[in-house]
C-alpha cells in the first residue's frame, strides 16, 4: 500500500510570518527518503475549532498526520488536546515525562514552572517520543486507519527528535526508499533549461527529473523510488550523465554546493588567492566568500570602492578614464580588477561596476547594465550583463552580479571558457 503524508504545523506565528516554517521543508526530505509520499502541506493558528477543522480535512485525505508546534506548555499549545478528540481518546498523564521535564529544569540550573507539567499530558495507549533537545514530549499512535505523529514546532528539536524517535516508528509503513540527486545550474534561467531537458522529462517515470528555479540560479532534481538506497542510485545514475552532457559546464556542483563554495575549493587546490573590487554589489562577493569556513586559506579581501574617488584612489583608476566613460563600463571594470589585484597581492580579482536600481546613472546607464571583471597574471576578462529583467530589482542585480564573478574564477579554475556577454 502507498501511504500519503499530511503535514500540519500548528502556530499563529506561522500564519503571522513571523516565523519561517522550516520544518515542513526538512520533514517532507526526510519522509521522503523513507518512501513516504508527502502530499499535502498545511498551517494553522492557534485556535482550537480551525486546528480541529484542519484535523480533519487531514484524515480525509491522507492515512499519515504529522503535526508540528503546539506541544508547549501555555494555554494556547492546544495540539494534543485537538488530535486526542479527532481520533476519540483521552489524554493520560506520563509520570516518566514528567520526571524527565524535572530534570531537563535541573540540569539547567532553573526552577520548573508548574505549567511545563502540561507537556507530560499524551494521547491515551500512545508512544511516547522522547525530547532530548527541550522538554516536550511528542507522540505517535495509529487509530482509525491513520498514522499520527506529533512532534515539537522549534526545528533545533523537531528534526533530530524526528530522526531519533519517530523515524523507527515510521519505518512500518516504507514500502521502499526515495533519492535524490542534485545538480546546480548556473548560466541560463529555468525555461532555458527546461526547453532543452524537456525530452527527457516527458520520458522519465521513475526516476523524474524537475528544474526548480532558484536565486539567480537553477537546481535540478533527480527523484528515484527503490526498494533500497543502492537501486535507487542505479536508477539516478544513467540521468544524471545524460543531464550533464546535455548541459555541459553549466553544471557546476551538486547537492548543497554553491558557487563561492566550489571557487574556494578549487582556490585551495591549486594553491591560488583571490581578491574583490566592488561597486555595485557593495561588498556582497568578498561576504558570500568570508561566510565560508576556512576562506582565509584562499581570500585575501575586498575593496568597496562604491565611489569615484575610492576608484581613482585606492584602485588606481585613471580619473581621466572615469571623466570621459563614467563609472559604468568595461575598462573601468578592468582596471578595478587590476587594481585589486595589485592592492591585495592575490592571484585572481574580481570587480564588479553597474546600475543596480532602481534609476539610471548620470550616464544614461539603464538599470540592469552591470560588467564584471577577471583579473589574473595571464589576463584580463569582462562579462557584460544585462539584467535589466531582473524583477525583484537592486538586490537581485547585486546578487546575479556577484554570481557571475564567482561563476567566471569557477571557470578560470576550471580552464573553462569564460563567455564575455550573458
Amino acid at each position: 500500500m502507498s501511504h500519503s503524508v499530511e503535514l500540519l504545523a500548528v502556530g499563529t506565528e506561522l500564519l503571522l510570518g513571523s516565523v519561517a516554517n522550516t520544518d515542513a521543508q526538512l520533514l517532507s526530505r526526510e519522509l521522503s527518503g523513507l518512501g513516504l509520499n508527502v502530499y499535502y502541506h498545511s498551517v494553522v493558528g492557534d485556535n482550537p475549532d480551525r486546528l480541529a477543522q484542519a484535523v480533519e480535512l487531514a484524515k480525509s485525505r491522507a492515512d499519515v498526520l504529522v503535526t508540528t508546534g503546539g506541544l508547549g506548555p501555555t494555554c494556547d499549545d492546544l495540539t494534543k488536546r485537538v488530535v486526542a478528540q479527532a481520533f476519540g481518546r483521552q489524554l493520560a498523564y506520563h509520570p516518566a515525562c514528567a520526571e524527565a521535564i524535572r530534570a531537563y529544569f535541573a540540569a539547567s540550573g532553573r526552577e520548573m514552572p508548574e505549567n511545563n507539567l502540561q507537556q507530560a499530558w499524551l494521547p491515551e495507549g500512545c508512544q511516547v517520543l522522547e525530547n532530548h533537545w527541550g522538554t516536550a514530549p511528542g507522540c505517535a499512535f495509529h487509530s482509525q486507519g491513520r498514522w499520527v505523529v506529533m512532534l515539537p514546532g522549534p526545528p533545533g528539536e523537531c528534526l533530530p527528535m524526528f530522526r531519533e524517535q519517530a523515524v523507527p516508528w515510521l519505518a512500518q509503513l516504507s514500502e521502499g526508499v526515495i533519492r535524490s540527486r542534485t545538480l546546480r545550474v548556473f548560466g541560463w534561467g529555468e525555461s532555458q533549461v527546461e526547453s532543452l531537458l524537456r525530452p527527457q522529462m516527458d520520458r522519465l517515470t521513475n526516476p523524474t527529473l524537475a528544474p526548480y528555479a532558484k536565486q539567480g540560479e537553477v537546481e535540478l532534481r533527480i527523484t528515484a523510488k527503490a526498494e533500497d538506497g543502492q537501486a535507487a542510485q542505479a536508477l539516478i545514475a544513467p540521468v544524471e550523465r545524460e543531464v550533464r552532457s546535455v548541459l555541459g559546464d553549466l553544471v557546476y556542483g551538486t547537492e548543497e554546493n554553491s558557487l563561492e563554495r566550489v571557487v574556494l575549493e578549487g582556490l585551495k587546490d591549486q594553491g591560488l588567492t583571490l581578491g574583490t573590487a566592488e561597486s555595485c554589489t557593495g561588498g556582497l562577493l568578498a561576504k558570500r566568500m568570508t561566510d565560508l569556513p576556512g576562506a582565509a586559506a584562499a581570500f585575501r579581501g575586498g575593496v568597496v570602492s562604491y565611489v569615484n574617488e575610492v576608484k581613482r584612489q585606492v584602485l588606481g583608476v585613471p580619473q581621466a578614464l572615469l571623466d570621459e566613460q563614467g563609472a559604468v563600463c568595461e575598462e573601468v571594470a578592468r582596471a578595478m580588477a587590476q587594481g585589486a589585484r595589485r592592492v591585495l597581492g592575490c592571484d585572481l580579482a574580481v570587480a564588479t561596476t553597474g546600475v543596480a536600481g532602481p534609476d539610471s546613472d548620470e550616464w544614461g546607464n539603464p538599470v540592469g547594465l552591470v560588467y564584471v571583471a577577471l583579473a589574473a597574471q595571464s589576463g584580463c576578462w569582462v562579462r557584460k550583463l544585462n539584467l535589466a529583467g531582473a524583477r525583484e530589482g537592486r538586490d537581485r542585480v547585486r546578487t546575479l552580479a556577484a554570481s557571475h564573478g564567482l561563476d567566471m574564477v569557477r571557470r578560470w579554475l576550471a580552464g573553462l571558457e569564460i563567455v564575455p556577454e550573458l
